[in-house]
Formats: structure tokens, sequence, C-alpha cells
């Protein structure tokens, strides 16, 4: 069996927000997470992503949840890719679309909104909110500085209980 390389996480997280906002007027979207289907996949040809996505849904030990707003489900503003390691979830890939990023994006929250969703995710699966990722070198002091992250050795990075909370409540009201 071929053993695939890790993606280090290389997402900036432009702002933590209450679900996502749009750059231009400030306006708040609540949004909506949903697991990712095979119905879905017009919506995540590779040319519009930068990941392949169509991978990760073929693979069986992740979950992959896509970001909508509640007035628009049908557009995708995000995708996660996670997988439950029995006592924490690991974050494979995160990606916002294609309009959520560079100077032109639309909405800032979309990766800090996915982000809390696997810490919730943690949680209701009974590991206190731990989330492990690994994350590109440049970004890990951000990581630590934006999400509270742990830097545990090499590319490893941690989200603990009191980060995961205090992301979690940013994000879902309940």
């Amino acid at each position: 069996m071929k053993n695939k390389a890790k993606t280090p996480l290389d997402v900036h997280i432009d702002k933590l927000t209450n679900s996502i906002e749009n750059i231009t007027t400030g306006e708040v979207f609540d949004t909506v997470i949903t697991q990712l289907t095979a119905k879905d996949n017009k919506q995540i040809v590779a040319k519009s992503w930068q990941f392949d996505w169509q991978s990760e849904l073929k693979d069986k030990t992740k979950l992959i949840y896509k970001l909508t707003t509640v007035n628009n489900p049908n557009i995708i503003q995000g995708l996660l890719s996670i997988e439950d390691k029995q006592d924490h979830v690991f974050m494979h890939l995160i990606e916002s679309s294609k309009f959520n990023n560079g100077k032109e994006k639309i909405y800032l929250g979309v990766p800090g909104n996915l982000i809390a969703f696997a810490c919730k995710v943690s949680v209701e699966r009974g590991y206190q909110g731990f989330v492990a990722f690994d994350a590109k070198s440049a970004l890990i002091k951000h990581y630590q500085d934006t999400l509270y992250a742990t830097h545990f050795r090499g590319l490893r990075m941690f989200i603990d209980n009191k980060a995961a909370t205090r992301l979690i409540l940013q994000y879902f009201k309940s």
C-alpha cells in the first residue's frame, strides 16, 4: 500500500468572526456546515479548488464537510477534511473557495469557522475539543497567535480544550 505524504495546513486565518463576514459591507451571514456528498461533485471540480477533494471524498477514513450560508446553501464557501483518531480529531485539509481567497475575497472568517467546527466535532465525540494538524512551518506562529494552537514538534500542532472552547463559542451560538 502506497503511503501518501501529509499536506500541512496552508490557510491564513484572516479574521475570527461570528459566522462569515462580507469584507466590503461588514454584513455577517449565518453559516451551516454539512457533510459533503457525492451530489456536491459538480461544485468541487479540480479547477476551482487547490486540493483534490474528489480523492478526499473517496478516502473512507476521512469526513469531508462543506461550509455554506444559511440563505444560500448551494454555494460552498469552504471545505474541511477531518479524521476521527479515537482520542482526537485530525484536520487533513482546509480550504476556502476560490472567491474567498486573495485580495478580491468576498468573505472573512471561512477558515476560522471550519476549524471551530472541527473543535466542535471533537467535543461531540468526547475528545474535549482536541484537534491536531500539521502546519506549514511559516504559519506555526500565525496559528499560535490566531487559534491559540500549541506547537508540539516538527510541523505538528494541536488545539487544546481551552482554545477549542474559545473557537466554538466564537462561531456557534449553542
